[in-house]
C-alpha cells in the first residue's frame, strides 16, 4: 500500500517540463512497448496418461528442468524485488489449507530469474533427481499409502536472512506469479494452471478433476494413478491432463494484481467499465458516503464531450477530487502532465508559505531574484491578504492540484502550499508585514514560470539517501532513527534495520525515536515485520476484506495481517514521529507500534490517513492513463475501520510556531525527546 504514483509522475513531469522549456521544443517520450507473453504448451499427449516406459529403460521425456517467462502489469512489481528467484514451492500447505505452513528449508529448490533490459523476466529451474518436499497422501482410498510431493513453480526474492525462504517472506502457498491460478474470492483455492507431481513409484494416484464441491485435495475429487517420477498436471483440462516433457514451457500467472486494462476501449466505453468495477469494488463508500450516482450524472457528460487525452485526463483528474482518498490516483502520459502542469501551476512567485497553529500564515522561504523578493517580502513575513481576501478565504478557495486526500487537513495543508502556485504571468495583489516591523505593505505581483519553490514546499529533493537512517542523538543518549521508505530495496532494507537495532540494544540505548514524517508507504508486509522487532507477543493487527462479485459484499479474504516477534527485540520504549505526509503502510507501522501503548506518537498533525490496500485497483485507460482506487479494507479484529480519513492520531501534538517553521528548531523532535527522557526518569 502506498500513496497514489501522482507524486512520481509529477517529479517526471517536472523534469520534462524544463527540458521543453529550457530547449524550445515539445520533448519526445520514449515509451517501453508492450510485451504480450504467451505460455507454449506441452505437445498434447494420445491419451490422459504419459505413456509408460520398459522397465530399466530411460524415459526421454522425463521432466529435468523448467523455463517460463513472468509475465507481470502490476506498477509495484519491479519496484522492491531484491534478489528474485523461482521456487520449486511445496504446496502440502494448500493440501491441507494451512496458511502458516513454512517451506522446508531442504525442499526449497531454487532457479535464477534473469530481469532482461526490456524490464521483462525469464526464469530457469533445474528439478532434482529425488525432491526433498512433504509427502502427502491425495488418493482418496482410505488407506495409508506414501503418497506424493506437489509443486508449484513460485517467484519469490529474499529479503530476510539467508538465500532460502524463512517465515517472514511467506508461507503458506502464492496466490499469484506462480504456475497455478487461485481464486481470490475463494479463500486463494487453486482453481487453474499446472502443478508438478513427483511420486516415488507407479503404485500412487492423484485427482483428474476437482469433484462436485469444485474444489481440489477433497474427499470427492475422482482420482487415477500416476506414474512415478515428475508428471506435470495441466489442472485447465476436464479431466486433468497429465503429461511429461523434459524441459516444458510453464508461464507464471500474474494472479489477481494484474492491472484492469481498458485501454483499448473509447473514453465513454472505458469510463463506464472503470466505473462499474471501482463503485462497487471501492471499500469506504458508506464511511465516506460517496454517492457513485451522483458521481456518474456528473461525471459520464463531460467523459462524452472528451475531444483529447488532455480532455479526458482533467475529467477523470476531477473525478479522483471527489473522492477523499490519498490512495485515489490518476497519472497521465507525463508529456500530457507537463503540458498541463505549464498551463496551471508552473507560474510561482518563489514564495513558500506555513501556516502556524495560531493561524498566522507567514513566508517561510523566499527565493532570490523571484517576484516575491523584487517585491520586498522577507523571510518570515506575515501574509495578511491575497487578492482582495483575507489570506485564510482565499487559501480555503485554492484548488490543490495533482493529489488527492483522505481528510481535510490535509486537503487544506496542501492548500497553502498551492496558494502560491497559478498559472504563468497571473496578477495577484496582496499585503504583508515583515518580520520587526508595525507597518503592512502592500504589493502586485506577476507569476513567473518557476516551479523551484513547488519543489520545496513539497519537500522533493534529489539527494541520494539510504532508505534508513540512524544516529546517536546527544546529549540525550536517545537513538533516532528515520524510515524514508517501506519501498526500496528490501534485503538493503532489512540488513539496515536489523544492525541499527542490534547496536542500539549493544549499546544499551536507553529509548529510540522511530521518524516517520517523510515516509510516503510502500510495502505493508515489511512495515509488519519492522514492527515485530518491538513485540514480543504476536498478535492481529487488521484483517482485510474485499468485495466479492460473486455474494455482493465484502469479505474478509486470506489471512490477516499479524504482528509476529522478531529474531530479537528491542524493549526500550519508544517514540514515534508522524505527519501529513505518512501514508499507508508508514501509517500501518505507525498504527501497529501504538498497540498495547508500546509507543508514544508524536507530531504537529496526524498522519495522512490512507489505509485501503491497492494492489488490486491498477487500471489502464485510454489516453496513456492510469488509475489507482483501493479495493481492500482493512478492520480491526472487532470490525472497526482505524486509520482510514482519521491518520494516526499523536499522542503528543505540537503546534507549529515560528521557529519551527522557519527551521530554527524541530518542535516535533524536541517534545519526542522530552516525552521518552519524563518516562525514563
Amino acid at each position: 500500500m502506498k500513496r497514489n504514483r501522482s507524486a512520481k509522475v509529477l517529479l517526471f513531469a517536472f523534469t520534462i517540463l524544463f527540458a521543453s522549456l529550457a530547449c524550445g521544443i515539445q520533448p519526445n517520450i520514449a515509451v517501453s512497448p508492450t510485451v504480450t507473453l504467451t505460455s507454449t504448451p506441452a505437445p498434447t499427449p494420445t491419451a490422459l496418461f504419459p505413456a509408460p516406459v520398459s522397465s530399466g529403460q530411460e524415459n526421454p521425456d522425463e521432466p529435468t528442468s523448467i523455463v517460463g517467462k513472468i509475465p507481470y502489469t502490476s506498477p509495484f512489481f519491479l519496484n522492491s524485488a531484491t534478489e528474485p528467484f523461482v521456487m520449486l514451492e511445496d504446496e502440502a500447505g494448500f493440501v491441507h489449507r494451512d496458511r502458516n505452513f513454512q517451506f522446508p528449508l531442504a525442499g526449497q529448490n531454487l532457479g535464477p530469474v534473469i530481469i532482461h533490459d526490456d524490464k521483462s523476466l525469464t526464469y530457469e529451474l533445474s528439478l532434482p533427481a529425488v525432491p526433498q518436499g512433504t509427502f502427502v497422501d491425495v488418493d482418496n482410498n482410505g488407506k495409508a499409502d506414501a503418497g506424493v510431493q506437489i509443486f508449484a513453480v513460485a517467484y519469490w526474492d529474499n529479503k530476510w536472512g539467508g538465500p532460502f525462504l524463512e517465515e517472514r517472506d511467506g508461507t503458506g502457498w502464492s496466490s499469484a506469479y506462480s504456475s497455478t491460478i487461485t481464486d481470490p474470492y475463494k479463500q486463494n483455492e487453486i482453481s487453474g494452471g499446472t502443478l508438478i507431481v513427483w511420486a516415488p513409484d507407479d503404485k500412487q494416484s492423484f485427482p483428474t478433476g476437482f469433484g462436485l464441491d469444485g474444489k481440489l485435495f477433497t474427499a470427492d475429487d475422482p482420482v487415477a494413478a500416476i506414474p512415478a517420477g515428475y508428471t506435470l498436471v495441466e489442472l485447465n483440462q476436464k479431466p486433468f491432463r497429465f503429461y511429461k516433457q523434459a524441459r516444458p514451457e510453464l508461464d507464471l500467472n500474474e494472479g489477481v494484481g494484474a492491472v484492469n486494462d481498458y485501454s483499448k476501449l473509447s473514453y465513454v466505453d472505458a469510463f463506464d467499465a472503470f466505473f462499474k468495477k471501482v463503485s462497487r469494488e471501492y471499500p469506504f463508500t458508506v464511511e465516506k458516503g460517496i454517492d457513485w450516482q451522483a458521481l456518474y450524472n456528473r461525471f459520464k457528460p463531460q467523459v462524452a464531450r472528451a475531444k483529447n487525452d488532455q480532455d479526458f485526463y482533467r475529467v477523470l483528474r476531477d473525478f479522483s477530487y471527489a473522492i477523499p482518498d490519498a490512495h485515489v490516483g490518476v497519472s497521465p502520459d507525463p508529456q500530457v502532465f507537463a503540458e498541463i502542469l505549464a498551463k496551471e501551476r508552473s507560474g510561482g512567485f518563489g514564495l513558500i508559505l506555513t501556516e502556524l497553529s495560531d493561524g498566522r500564515v507567514m513566508a517561510t522561504d523566499v527565493l532570490p531574484g523571484l517576484p516575491a523578493d523584487k517585491a520586498g517580502i522577507q523571510r518570515g513575513a506575515e501574509i495578511l491578504s491575497w487578492n482582495g481576501k483575507s489570506v485564510q478565504q482565499a487559501i480555503g478557495e485554492v484548488i490543490p492540484n495533482f493529489f488527492t486526500y483522505s481528510t481535510e487537513l490535509t486537503r487544506h495543508l496542501a492548500q497553502v502550499i498551492f496558494l502560491t502556485h497559478v498559472p504563468p504571468d497571473t496578477s495577484i495583489s496582496l499585503s504583508y508585514k515583515n518580520p520587526g516591523e508595525l507597518q503592512d505593505h502592500q504589493t502586485t505581483m506577476q507569476a513567473v514560470t518557476e516551479i523551484d519553490s513547488l519543489f520545496k514546499a513539497l519537500g522533493y529533493d534529489n539527494q541520494p539517501i539510504l532508505p534508513i537512517e540512524a544516529s546517536i542523538l546527544q546529549p540525550s543518549g536517545l537513538g533516532y532513527l528515520r524510515i524514508n521508505t517501506f519501498e526500496d530495496d528490501f534485503r538493503l532494507m532489512a540488513q539496515l534495520w536489523e544492525r541499527y537495532l542490534q547496536e542500539f540494544n549493544d549499546n544499551k540505548v536507553p529509548g529510540i525515536i522511530i521518524d516517520m514524517r517523510r515516509n510516503i508507504g510502500g510495502n505493508p508486509r515489511l512495515a509488519n515485520n519492522f514492527a515485530g522487532y518491538f513485540f514480543d507477543n504476536s498478535f492481529v493487527l487488521l484483517q482485510e476484506s474485499y468485495y466479492n462479485p460473486e455474494t455482493g459484499k465484502f469479505e474478509s479474504q486470506d489471512k490477516p495481517q499479524e504482528i509476529k516477534p522478531a529474531p530479537f527485540q528491542y524493549s526500550g520504549p519508544i517514540a514515534v514521529l508522524v505527519g501529513p505526509d505518512c501514508v499507508s503502510a508508514c501509517e500501518l507501522f505507525s498504527y501497529a507500534l501504538q498497540h498495547d501503548g508500546r509507543s508514544i506518537v508524536v507530531g504537529n498533525f496526524p498522519s495522512a490517513g490512507g489505509a485501503g490496500e491497492v494492489g488490486r485497483g491498477q487500471y489502464k485507460l485510454p489516453g496513456g492513463l492510469t488509475v489507482q482506487f483501493p479495493t481492500g479494507r482493512p478492520e480491526t479484529p472487532d470490525g472497526k475501520v482505524p486509520i482510514e480519513g482519521v491518520g494516526v492520531v499523536p499522542d503528543v501534538k505540537v503546534p507549529v510556531t515560528e521557529k519551527s517553521a522557519l527551521g530554527e528548531e524541530d518542535g516535533v523532535l524536541q517534545a519526542a525527546i522530552q516525552s521518552l527522557m519524563d518516562k525514563l526518569k
